[in-house]
């Protein structure tokens, strides 16, 4: 319907001139009377026919790297656009390189202007560069749309939901810049059970049993002794490893969160997750934080998954500081479930007596452990038998800015 105030504005001017016979203001009203039937059907149509696209240059990306975000507008119709306005809303986060977001009401989300003015057919492409500055599970949108008539008399505004999902990844480092030895840094698995065995380690000979495969047969030393001779291998388990990370940053929950150190402790957790699938090794994740709208603990279980590391460094890219139950109390929870062969690594900021009691409980009933203290002191001595790392969370150069000091007492 038209707009109550110009048609009555419109109104006003023709009494008032046919009153005072005022030719001037009986034109203005004729004016206005044809003017705003036209500017009301002209932005009747205004957003109809348009689109807006976004596309991101990347939707996975991990710290420091760039970003692009390419817009796209088209006014698909021949009535023309004298003037569109788009807010689209972006993470503050994630700040642009080429101009700055205008505030919201929400400290974490800014709003990307962009005015326009499109002709018949027409389409503008625009492109904006942001930086990866910190780790994130990120939306982009949904973006307000509002359109004017040629004579700015009426607006239409219109709200499209499409989101685009973005993706940050923590940084990491090799392990080597960890201060972690590069060959076991948990040590080696092994099972005396013989479930399974490796076949890059041979340790023997036997005679051939009717089980055994054509593929273990050693034919020169069967030739030796006119018998046939199979190869007999060290037992191993696969390795194995469990992730165990404490997003608790202070001793008591109440007491708020240490974003610094968080982010440090996540950065480790995904540095030796890289490391250990890059051996090959089966890793999961377990921590005591949770996914924005969850209140579930995270888990993602060792899986022979080739995106395996990519389903660990998204949980770790999502998670948040609030925690679901003290970590040691997880630990106790979820051990159970675990492959028995798994070596269960700790990775904390705050090192509780609670903590150190269950790691030796487990170890004693013959879990095999590793802990790492990010910026927590840790005496070694109280976890005997159980290889201890620590990480500073403050570095005073960047290429040091990962050596641990790893100490181990033997069992």
């Amino acid at each position: 319907m038209f707009n109550d105030t110009w048609i009555a504005l419109a109104a006003f001017f023709g009494l008032l001139g046919l009153a005072f016979r005022q030719d001037a203001l009986v034109i203005m009203s004729t004016l206005l009377l044809t003017v705003i039937p036209v500017a009301w059907l002209w932005n009747r149509y205004a957003l109809r026919g348009v689109t807006y696209l976004r596309h991101l240059s990347e939707h996975r990306a991990f710290v420091g790297e760039e970003v692009t975000l390419t817009i796209q507008v088209a006014n698909r119709k021949l009535l023309p656009i004298p003037w569109m306005k788009a807010e689209d809303e972006l993470p503050a986060t994630i700040p642009l390189l080429d101009t700055r977001l205008a505030p919201t009401h929400r400290e974490d989300v800014g709003y990307l202007v962009n005015l326009f003015s499109l002709r018949w057919h027409e389409r503008v492409t625009r492109r904006f560069r942001m930086k990866c500055t910190q780790r994130g599970f990120y939306t982009i949108g949904p973006v307000r749309l509002q359109a004017s008539d040629v004579f700015g008399l009426f607006t239409t505004d219109e709200t499209l939901p499409r989101e685009e999902v973005l993706i940050v990844y923590p940084q990491v480092w090799p392990i080597e810049v960890l201060g972690l030895p590069p060959k076991d840094p948990f040590g080696n698995v092994r099972s005396d059970i013989r479930l399974f065995a490796d076949p890059s380690r041979a340790v023997g000979l036997r005679d051939h049993q009717p089980e055994d495969g054509l593929k273990h047969i050693h034919w020169k030393a069967s030739a030796r002794q006119q018998r046939l001779q199979v190869k007999v291998y060290e037992p191993t388990t696969s390795p194995q490893w469990v992730l165990f990370l404490n997003v608790a940053t202070l001793p008591e929950p109440f007491q708020g969160s240490d974003p610094k150190l968080l982010e440090r402790a996540i950065e480790v957790a995904a540095s030796v997750a890289s490391h250990g699938v890059e051996q090959k090794h089966l890793v999961g994740l377990i921590a005591n934080g949770t996914l924005p709208r969850s209140d579930q603990p995270l888990r993602v279980l060792p899986s022979r998954s080739p995106d395996q590391l990519m389903h660990i460094l998204e949980a770790l890219a999502a998670v948040t500081s609030f925690s679901t139950s003290r970590i040691a109390d997880l630990m106790e929870a979820e051990s159970p479930r675990l492959p028995w062969g798994a070596t269960l690594i700790v990775i904390t900021g705050v090192v509780s007596d609670s903590l150190l009691a269950t790691m030796l409980r487990l170890k004693g009933a013959g879990r095999k452990m590793a802990l790492i203290a990010v910026g927590a002191e840790v005496n070694p001595e109280q976890l005997p038998g159980i290889r201890v790392y620590r990480t500073p969370v403050e570095a005073t150069q960047p290429d040091k800015a990962w050596v641990l000091e790893p100490t181990e007492v033997p069992a």
